[in-house]
């Protein structure tokens, strides 16, 4: 499967609100999961979402410790009120690393690439993934997330 380019800022898609997919079964859904888990094993990224690959869908990928995760329209239905600051980088920004605020751990809901609806709980590393790719999906850029802490 071919790479497919990572969209860099400054780009209007990356801050733009993602379309939810209809149709998990649709091959050309079905190939864009199979060229993203290509382009992010080949990025060496921690995950992806569909608008930094150029389609404005709500698709994203996060790979953790031997895990990968595809989730199709997600939602996160809890947070933590307890916090962490991680440092975070980014595959549409290119050596660029920031402090951020996230959530230790979340919940969310997803479909997954069969279309079956899933549930997961995540904390730490995964959890930060997840909210930041989600991110994506929503149009909210990781510097929007910048703290002071360290």
């Amino acid at each position: 499967m071919p790479k497919l380019p990572i969209i860099t800022y400054p780009n209007q898609i990356l801050e733009k609100k993602s379309q939810k997919i209809k149709d998990v079964q649709d091959p050309a859904i079905q190939e864009l999961i199979l060229n993203m888990l290509d382009t992010l094993e080949e990025s060496n990224g921690l995950g992806l979402a569909a608008p930094q690959v150029g389609k404005s869908l709500r698709l994203c990928i996060a790979k953790l410790d031997g895990q990968t995760h595809i989730l199709i329209n997600p939602k996160i239905i809890s947070k933590s009120w307890r916090k962490f600051y991680p440092e975070e980088g980014c595959l549409s920004f290119p050596g660029k690393f920031f402090i951020t605020k996230r959530h230790k751990k979340i919940k969310l809901t997803a479909i997954d690439r069969h279309g079956k609806k899933i549930s997961l709980s995540a904390d730490g590393l995964l959890s930060q993934a997840f909210q930041h790719e989600i991110d994506h999906l929503d149009g909210v850029l990781f510097t929007q997330r910048k703290s002071r802490k360290k």
